[in-house]
């Protein structure tokens, strides 16, 4: 049962959340004369000297004390006699060990924002090198329309920035101090819970006690948040898994991230891109895992809330290395700009290209463009040729007013430079998001 019940193996990480939880709490019973003003110096001074032991490695943890929250009591009972005893007064262990969860990810969080910038930063240098370096557009991972290298990173600095906001965010609701709210019904003692809070960095006490002990949805918001930004970390994952591939060989990766085969000398992995793709798994399941521990849960508090801090503290590590591998890799891929512009005019992919053209010189309904162009297709699937290098007379068996300029239009450079809509392909507007993101990041 001690085995089972104890948790030192995982909530030793809120030491110092705890420490300081525990000094704001008696600094704050000094105040209102709970306790002796001397009592609360003499307890906030033995907390001190507990973390200085901590930082010097001579702490050492006792797993029969359960917690990270017993050793350190028991440790400022050996050091200042039974005064320790009154550090409790007016506190629960449900209060305490929330409000260290809460100020533990709140820290976490503002760690987590800067390694999204620098991600961000990363893939807005390799947009900066790659504005002319044309590339396929998929979808249904088929050749779609030409697009730049520059441009497809665009994407994914839209993505982080959301993923960065929605961290920034949910500060809002964890940023709430449960601290007063005791083991369920608040306490009798005249406490004072905005002291505690402003003290501890909070915006505010929680307005309910038993919300204050019982409630995880800010951990839950984060694991959401976590997954989300995982999940979009996996998806560029898996295009460089694509990408430097031998079938596309659009990118090349440094022995830095990728490892041999024992088997094949020949072989390059993409071994960090892997890791960050399946990792996203692991992200996942901790947000399953406490929505599937808080489901059917009653108020207020009960021990299955023990299970909160694994998935939380598992989550914070796995997402911060994550966002070190990903910048490095960005930081390291090397376009082939050649491969990624011959492939880019594979498939047809300016088919579009000749629609709209239809549309706008013959003012043609688009569908009806649709289908002449889908015709025009199938002549050049039969010959193996690009539209372009149809012969001019076989495309006017199908659209008579068909010119030389229009198949001439049909290259992949153009149809680039023609996608001048907000947030296109064109130069042009590639160029806005590179200086609307330089602007933000700054």
């Amino acid at each position: 049962m001690q085995k089972f019940n104890a948790s030192i193996n995982f909530d030793h990480r809120l030491v110092d959340q705890d420490i300081r939880c525990s000094q704001a709490h008696a600094k704050m019973l000094g105040k209102q004369g709970i306790i002796k003003q001397g009592e609360a110096e003499r307890i906030v001074q033995g907390l001190e000297s507990i973390l200085d032991e901590i930082k010097k490695g001579d702490f050492v943890l006792k797993p029969e004390l359960e917690d990270i929250h017993m050793n350190i009591e028991a440790r400022l009972a050996e050091l200042i006699g039974p005064l320790a005893g009154k550090l409790h007064t007016a506190r629960s262990r449900n209060d305490q060990v929330v409000t260290d969860l809460r100020l533990w990810l709140r820290e976490k969080v503002d760690e987590l924002v800067p390694a999204i910038e620098n991600l961000q930063l990363s893939l807005l240098k390799q947009a900066e090198n790659n504005i002319g370096t044309i590339m396929p557009g998929f979808t249904h991972l088929q050749c779609a329309q030409p697009i730049t290298f520059a441009h497809h990173l665009m994407a994914y600095m839209c993505m982080l920035q959301r993923d960065k906001d929605r961290l920034l965010d949910s500060k809002k609701r964890l940023n709430e101090s449960p601290l007063g709210s005791a083991a369920l019904a608040g306490t009798s003692f005249p406490i004072d819970s905005d002291y505690t809070a402003k003290l501890l960095g909070f915006d505010r006490p929680i307005r309910n006690s038993i919300d204050g002990v019982s409630s995880r949805d800010f951990a839950l918001e984060f694991l959401s948040t976590a997954a989300i930004c995982a999940t979009h970390l996996s998806r560029l994952a898996d295009e460089i898994i694509l990408w430097s591939s031998s079938q596309f060989d659009f990118i090349k990766l440094s022995d830095c991230y990728t490892t041999g085969s024992s088997i094949m000398p020949q072989k390059r992995n993409p071994d960090a891109a892997e890791l960050v793709r399946a990792k996203t798994g692991r992200i996942n399941g901790a947000l399953i895992t406490l929505l599937t521990v808080l489901k059917g849960l009653p108020l207020a508090y009960s021990k299955d809330l023990q299970e909160d801090k694994e998935p939380v503290f598992d989550t914070v590590e796995t997402l911060a290395i994550v966002l070190e591998a990903m910048n490095g890799m960005v930081n390291d891929l090397k376009p082939l700009p050649q491969q990624m512009a011959a492939s880019a005019a594979v498939g047809f992919s300016t088919a579009t290209d000749l629609a709209d053209r239809l549309v706008k010189i013959y003012q043609l309904p688009f569908r009806e463009a649709h289908k002449i162009v889908g015709q025009i297709v199938i002549l050049a699937e039969q010959r193996s040729c690009q539209l372009s290098e149809l012969p001019l007379e076989m495309v006017q068996t199908i659209f008579p007013q068909m010119s030389e300029e229009d198949l001439a239009s049909l290259t992949v450079e153009g149809s680039i430079e023609s996608r001048t809509s907000i947030g296109g392909t064109s130069t042009k507007r590639v160029k806005e998001q590179i200086t609307y993101w330089k602007e933000i990041l700054s």
